[in-house]
C-alpha cells in the first residue's frame, strides 16, 4: 500500500513529506515554497488519506487606516501631551492650533488624557499634573498599536482593556477574521511523515526522451479522479462593468456624456457653483489642494459676471456679500465632484442645442475618513437637464429611474441645503446588509446665481450627483464600500457578468 502511494507521489508532495511533522507555517518555512503550493501539496495528500485538513477562523486585531497613521507618527493623545509639556501651561485654543489635530482628535486626546490624570484643565488653560518621570512612559494604547496583528483570543488582561479604549475610535484598529489551516496526520501519514522519498518516476514526455528511448523507465502514477483547480475565463472587473452599465442606462435615456480632467480650479470647482470662498468644503480637511500650482481663469467676462454673483448677486439676489478674490479661485485641487462639469458644459452650450440632458460617471476625490460608506476616492454619476419647461417632478422622476435600474427598490426623498440648487433634495437607498438608509444622491435645480452667469438665463437646469460607489454596493451585493478595490481574486472570479 505504502508503495502505491510512492508511486503516486507529485514532486510536491515529496517536497513536503519531510516536514509533515511541522505546522504549515513550518513547511512554508523550511521547504521555501509559497502558501498556495504547499496548501495544494497537502490537498493531494489528504486525497491519498494521509492526513486531514481543519479550517478554523480566528479573529484577529489590526491596525486601522488610522491606526497605521498613528503608529508611525504617534497617537494624537502623545502629541497634545508633548506640546503641552514643553508650554508648562497653554490655552485651549493655542493647543489645538498648534497640535494641528482635528476638532474630533483634539476632543478625543482631551478625553483622554484627562482620564489619565496627566493633564488639569482649568480656567480655559492646559498644564500636565503628573511626574515629569512619568511622561515618557508608553500608554498601553501606544504599546498594543506596537505588536498589531495579534490574535483576539492572546490579549492579556491590560491589552484587553487598551483594546477596548480603541476599539471606541474611529479606524485605529479592526477585527478580522482570518481562515488558518491546520492538518492531522492519520496512521498512514505518521508512518511516512519525515521520510526522504525518491523516485526516479517521469512526469512528462518529451521529444528527446522519445529518441533516446524510455526503456526500463516509469511513469508517475496520476489520479484521474482527484479534484482540479476550476479554470475562471477573463472578464472586465466588476466596477468597469457597474460604471458602464451606468453610462448605458443614462444614454438610453437620452443623455450625452460629459468629460473632463481629475485636476480642476477652485473657479470651477466651487465659485462658479455659487459655493462662496469661506464655505468649509473649502479647507484644507475636505479638499485635496495641488501644492505651488496656480490655475487660469477663463475668460474675463465669465469671470466678472461670477464675481457680480458672489458679492453683489445677480437675478434679484444679493449674493454672499463680500469681497470676492481671484487668487482664492486660481487654487488648484482635485475635483471633489463631478459637477464642475456640469458647470463646464453649461458656460459652453450654444442656445441652439437646448433643450439638452447630460450625464458624467467619474472619479473625484475628498479628504475623507475612509469607512464602509465613505472612501477618500470614489464615483459619482453626474446629470444635468436644461429645459425651460423642466421642473421639480421630472427631477425626481429622473433620479427614481436611475435607482430602480441599479438595483434599488426603496429610495426615500428629503429637503436638503446645497449652495447651488435651490430647491435642493438628498435622497437615501436602503441598506438590507447594515439595516439603514445610506444618502447617495444630492440633486436639486440650479440657482440663478448660477445658470445666469453660466447660460445668461436663469431658466430650470436639473442637477444631480448619486455617489455611484455606494449604488455600486447593492447591484454587487457589497457590503463594505472598501471590498469595491480590494480585488480579492476569489472575490472577483465568482462575480457574475453584468449582461443587463
Amino acid at each position: 500500500m505504502e508503495n502505491e502511494i510512492i508511486d503516486s507521489l507529485s514532486p510536491i508532495e515529496i517536497k513536503i513529506i519531510p516536514f509533515l511533522n511541522e505546522s504549515v507555517e513550518g513547511i512554508i518555512k523550511k521547504t521555501s515554497l509559497d502558501s498556495t503550493t504547499v496548501l495544494r501539496a497537502l490537498r493531494f495528500l489528504e486525497n491519498k488519506n494521509l492526513l486531514k485538513i481543519k479550517v478554523t477562523k480566528k479573529t484577529f486585531v489590526d491596525l486601522g487606516i488610522n491606526g497605521i497613521y498613528y503608529k508611525k507618527n504617534q497617537l494624537p493623545e502623545r502629541n497634545l501631551l508633548q506640546i503641552i509639556e514643553s508650554k508648562k501651561i497653554i490655552s485651549l485654543e493655542n493647543a489645538k492650533l498648534e497640535s494641528k489635530l482635528s476638532d474630533n482628535e483634539f476632543k478625543v486626546s482631551l478625553g483622554v488624557l484627562k482620564r489619565k490624570a496627566v493633564i488639569d484643565i482649568r480656567n480655559g488653560k492646559l498644564s500636565i499634573s503628573t511626574p515629569k518621570e512619568d511622561l515618557g512612559k508608553k500608554f498601553p494604547e501606544e504599546s498594543l498599536l506596537e505588536i498589531l496583528p495579534i490574535e483576539k483570543d492572546k490579549l492579556l488582561p491590560e491589552q484587553i482593556l487598551a483594546f477596548k479604549n480603541l476599539e471606541k475610535r474611529k479606524n485605529i484598529i479592526e477585527i478580522k477574521d482570518i481562515k488558518v489551516t491546520e492538518f492531522e496526520l492519520t496512521p498512514s501519514g505518521k508512518n511516512i511523515a519525515g521520510k526522504e522519498i525518491k523516485t526516479n518516476f517521469l512526469e512528462e514526455v518529451t521529444s528527446e526522451m522519445i529518441k533516446s528511448g524510455l526503456k526500463g523507465k516509469k511513469f508517475r502514477k496520476y489520479d484521474i479522479l482527484a479534484p482540479v483547480p476550476k479554470i475562471s475565463g477573463g472578464k472586465k472587473h466588476f466596477v468597469n462593468s457597474s460604471i458602464e452599465q451606468g453610462k448605458r442606462i443614462w444614454l438610453d435615456l437620452g443623455f450625452k456624456e460629459m468629460d473632463g480632467n481629475f485636476v480642476q480650479t477652485s473657479f470651477w470647482n466651487f465659485d462658479a457653483l455659487f459655493t462662496s470662498q469661506d464655505h468649509p468644503v473649502r479647507e484644507m480637511h475636505d479638499t485635496f489642494f495641488i501644492k505651488k500650482v496656480q490655475g487660469t481663469l477663463p475668460d474675463k467676462k465669465l469671470v466678472d459676471s461670477i464675481k457680480k454673483a458672489h458679492e453683489t448677486g445677480v437675478g434679484g439676489s444679493r449674493g454672499w456679500m463680500y469681497k470676492w478674490d481671484e487668487k482664492e479661485a486660481n487654487k488648484v485641487v482635485l475635483r471633489t465632484h463631478t459637477t464642475c462639469l456640469s458647470a463646464q458644459t453649461l458656460y459652453a452650450l450654444k442656445k441652439e442645442d437646448i433643450p439638452s440632458k447630460f450625464f458624467a460617471i467619474g472619479k473625484n476625490f475628498r479628504n475623507e475618513t475612509v469607512d464602509w460608506s465613505h472612501g477618500f476616492e470614489f464615483n459619482q454619476t453626474e446629470g444635468i437637464v436644461i429645459d425651460p419647461n423642466a421642473n421639480f417632478r421630472h427631477l425626481i422622476g429622473y433620479l427614481k429611474e436611475f435607482a430602480e435600474k441599479m438595483g434599488y427598490k426603496k429610495l426615500r426623498i428629503q429637503p436638503a441645503y446645497f449652495p447651488y440648487t435651490e430647491p435642493s433634495l438628498e435622497a437615501a437607498v436602503w441598506n438590507d446588509e447594515k439595516k439603514k438608509w445610506m444618502e447617495v444622491i444630492a440633486a436639486g435645480i440650479f440657482r440663478p446665481e448660477v445658470t445666469i452667469p453660466l447660460l445668461g438665463t436663469a431658466f430650470p437646469v436639473l442637477a444631480w450627483g448619486p455617489g455611484f460607489d455606494r449604488l455600486m454596493m447593492e447591484a454587487n451585493k457589497i457590503k463594505d464600500l472598501r471590498d469595491l478595490y480590494k480585488n480579492d481574486l476569489k472575490t472577483l472570479r465568482e462575480k457574475q457578468v453584468i449582461t443587463k
